[in-house]
């Protein structure tokens, strides 16, 4: 039995080794409330401790993949209480365990992350196509970081993730001037992997975790492990971890296919193990 469960503006799903996680709020743009939020950090942290997962793909249904948290209803009042607000420093008290525990866990989960993006992708929407390791974006895509332009900071990471995938540069553009990216421009500065039509964006997402899915796992994830922790310490620790890497994944199962298949002269057949 599957250990996923699908949920509110959610629906998670395993099959052949890729954790299907689709956003579907689409009335709302999937804009993702807190039940989402706490949906999508329990898929991913799940993800991480189970074997039997070998890739995840973030999508979404309807024309847009998502357009940001959902302020509009954390900050409603009720009927019931219509004063009743969020009190002051609720975001701060609240960010760690929701949005800022979502962001590390994408970017740290030891299996390939593919995103399929059509429509907007604004605010944490944005987040998400710049924590998944591959990204496919529609022609239609559009990226955008709404923060300063409504008055308030980005939070996702988006200023940490932003400069280090387009340029420092090209992050002042999107977060202090409220400059949208298109999909032919997102592919030009690195923001995305490649733009297909609208239609196709889904199978070739799809197609992507499928190829994660039955490659060398234990390499994959260490490898992604390394990208990312590499990017804040000096070479002499990096080189002490590609050691580590290279120890563990000699280790493994797939590693003795791979040498199997090369002195064969096949294709590799790895099983993730």
């Amino acid at each position: 039995m599957s250990a996923y469960t699908s949920a509110d503006g959610v629906l998670i799903a395993l099959e052949d080794g890729v954790l299907s996680i689709t956003l579907d709020r689409p009335g709302k743009r999937n804009a993702i409330d807190d039940a989402m939020m706490s949906a999508l950090i329990d898929a991913v942290d799940a993800a991480g401790r189970d074997d039997a997962v070998r890739a995840v793909l973030l999508g979404a249904t309807g024309p847009h993949f998502c357009a940001g948290a959902d302020i509009v209803s954390r900050n409603a009042a009720g009927p019931e209480a219509p004063e009743a607000k969020p009190r002051v420093g609720s975001i701060q008290r609240r960010l760690p365990s929701q949005a800022h525990r979502l962001v590390p866990l994408l970017l740290s989960v030891q299996v390939p992350v593919v995103a399929g993006i059509r429509g907007w992708a604004a605010g944490i929407g944005l987040s998400l196509a710049l924590c998944a390791d591959v990204t496919v974006a529609a022609q239609d895509a559009c990226f955008w970081a709404p923060f300063c332009a409504r008055g308030f900071t980005p939070d996702s990471g988006l200023t940490w993730l932003l400069p280090r995938r387009v340029g420092e540069v090209r992050a002042r553009r999107m977060l202090l001037l409220d400059e949208k990216v298109d999909a032919a421009q997102a592919v030009e500065w690195g923001l995305v992997d490649r733009v297909v039509p609208s239609e196709d964006t889904e199978k070739a997402a799809a197609e992507l975790a499928a190829r994660f899915a039955s490659g060398a796992t234990v390499a994959l994830g260490l490898t992604k492990w390394l990208m990312h922790s590499g990017t804040g310490v000096a070479l002499g620790e990096q080189l002490r971890d590609e050691g580590f890497a290279m120890e563990l994944s000699s280790r493994s199962r797939d590693f003795r296919e791979g040498l199997a298949a090369f002195r064969e002269k096949r294709p590799a057949r790895f099983e993730g193990l």
